[in-house]
């Protein structure tokens, strides 16, 4: 099977009845950092993981967009700060593509550090600290994998409270969003499920996914982490 035919039969999202990835072959995770020991040890780390791969490495921005393109990983774990191009404008020539279907999962040694929601902004799905333990970088990957945000413990949601709830900010109105679309985007901004959503509303399952689903394709957003990011530049809390 090539690898167009892989990603018609993974899908790229969880929402609106698409088959996650990972589901048929292992995850396949590349390494953007400009410290070769880090990208070692996370390599190590992945290969020696059920149903993960490292498939490659990159040591600057330009070469992770590069690295991206060639080899249409499914999770890049991207540094922030690095030369030639920096993480942030790594993320975005990666995610502004509608070829390609990797998420970004960003790393940074500052959980507020005010680059990180420059990534968010960019198109990133979430952020771990670089000390992370090692199951939680493999949770992390799996659940962005999935299509769910990378929320937990908070720290995605705290920081985008602290960056667009600055008093300066402009609200950006949400297009053509309806009654329900804004009572679901309200919940997914607060980091629930969709089978919190689905109980708190007194809805089916499938009626919440239909609900994200629409809402992924009016606010323009790659996964849930975007959803919020939206929420939040829209007002809402």
């Amino acid at each position: 099977m090539n690898r167009s035919e892989s990603d018609q039969a993974e899908g790229s999202q969880a929402e609106g009845g698409r088959t996650p990835l990972g589901a048929v072959n292992k995850l396949r995770v590349a390494l953007a950092d400009d410290q070769a020991l880090l990208r070692a040890s996370f390599r190590l780390l992945i290969d020696n993981t059920t149903g993960l791969s490292c498939v490659g490495e990159a040591g600057t921005g330009a070469e992770a967009v590069a690295l991206a393109r060639r080899v249409e990983p499914d999770i890049v774990l991207m540094d922030v700060r690095m030369p030639e191009m920096n993480g942030i404008e790594a993320t975005r020539e990666i995610c502004r593509s509608g070829r390609l279907r990797t998420r970004v999962i960003v790393l940074t040694t500052f959980d507020l550090d005010e680059y990180v929601f420059g990534a968010l902004r960019a198109g990133a799905s979430g952020f771990l600290l670089k000390e992370v333990l090692p199951e939680e970088l493999i949770r992390a990957i799996r659940v962005v994998a999935s299509g769910e945000a990378l929320l937990a413990p908070g720290a995605t949601r705290r920081l985008i409270s602290a960056y667009v709830g600055q008093p300066e900010r402009r609200v950006t109105p949400l297009p053509e969003v309806t009654a329900r679309e804004r009572e679901v985007l309200e919940l997914v901004a607060r980091g629930r499920s969709n089978e919190e959503i689905a109980a708190e509303l007194h809805v089916s399952m499938g009626t919440v996914k239909t609900h994200v689903g629409r809402l992924l394709a009016k606010l323009d957003a790659r996964d849930r982490t975007q959803l919020v990011v939206a929420a939040y530049e829209g007002g809402l809390r």
